[in-house]
Parts: structure tokens; sequence; C-alpha cells
């Protein structure tokens, strides 16, 4: 069992609530980011990242309509905002914090080559790694979830109220040492 722990789920169960979660409880020993839902008038307009030291950056968005912007469903993707932000914050969380949170490698983060190969450096890294993961298949994220030094949990209805518990029994482990 590695240093790497990541949640996995269905959209929407909770993961990032888990995560936000043990960030409160960790403090300032934690780096990295987590996302959350932009919401407007009709509903889901995009995400948006926001690092645990106050950044933030709009990764994807219904009104992204760059041509060299990838598309994952209605949405553009800022791949440029992702690393900016998002990579940067990875990065000064691995240097600086005793715990690294990743939330999250999903579909959208994916097409970063420099957020791939960031979170693989985090995870064969000496540091303690938290971060959700998409659930359903995906070629690059199915090689983090492979990983000797990868734990993946699922969070579903009958797990997600006992998960923080769990989760931070577990990192106990790390960042006693």
């Amino acid at each position: 069992m590695g240093k790497t722990l990541l949640l996995t789920g269905n959209p929407g169960i909770g993961k990032t609530t888990i995560i936000r979660k043990v960030v409160a409880q960790i403090g300032d020993d934690a780096g990295g980011f987590y996302t959350e839902e932009i919401v407007g008038p009709g509903g889901r307009k995009g995400f948006r990242l926001i690092t645990l030291d106050g950044k933030e950056a709009t990764i994807a968005h219904v009104e992204l309509r760059d041509a060299k912007a990838p598309r994952v469903g209605r949405y553009g993707v800022d791949v440029k905002a992702l690393e900016r932000v998002g990579v940067a914050a990875l990065r000064r969380a691995m240097q600086e914090k005793k715990l690294v949170v990743v939330d999250e490698i999903g579909t959208m983060e994916l097409y970063s080559r420099t957020f791939c190969d960031t979170v693989m450096l985090a995870i064969l890294g000496p540091k303690p790694v938290l971060g959700t993961i998409m659930r359903y298949p995906h070629p690059e994220s199915d090689v983090f979830k492979t990983l000797a030094q990868v734990t993946v949990w699922e969070v579903n209805r009958t797990t997600r109220d006992d998960i923080t518990g769990k989760v931070m029994a577990w990192l106990k482990k790390y960042t006693t040492e």
C-alpha cells in the first residue's frame, strides 16, 4: 500500500465534500486544490478550481468557445488555467506541505500532459497524496489507479458518511512520520 489515496465514485456522490472536510481538519499542512461547480441560471455552467491557498481559476465553462480548447460535453476546457493555477498549486504543495491534495483527476484535467506528469511526480514522491479520480475507465486515469503506490476507495451512499474518519486514520500513518 502506497502513500496515495484516491477516492472514486459517481459524479455528485460527495468526493469533493470529503476532501474539503479532511482539508479543514488538516489545515495549513495541506496544499493543492479542489474543484467546484459554477452554477448559474439554468443549472451548471462550468467548473472552477480553488487552491488551498485561495487562488481560483475557471477551468471549464459552457461559454468557452475557443476553437483550440478541448471540449468535454458542452464545456470548453481551459488547459492553460488548469496549469497556471492548479499545477502550480500541486508543485508548491510537493515542496512546502505535508499533504498534496488533487481534486480531481478527471476527463477535463487529463487534457493537460503537464497536469498528468505533475500528478505522477506527486504520487511517486515522498509525501502522501489525497485525491479524487474519475470512476469510469479512461486510459490516463487507469494508469494512476493501477500504480502500486495508489490505494483507491469507492465512495457511495453506503460509505460516504463514514469515509472522512477513515481517510483521517489513513492519513495519520503518513502525516505523523
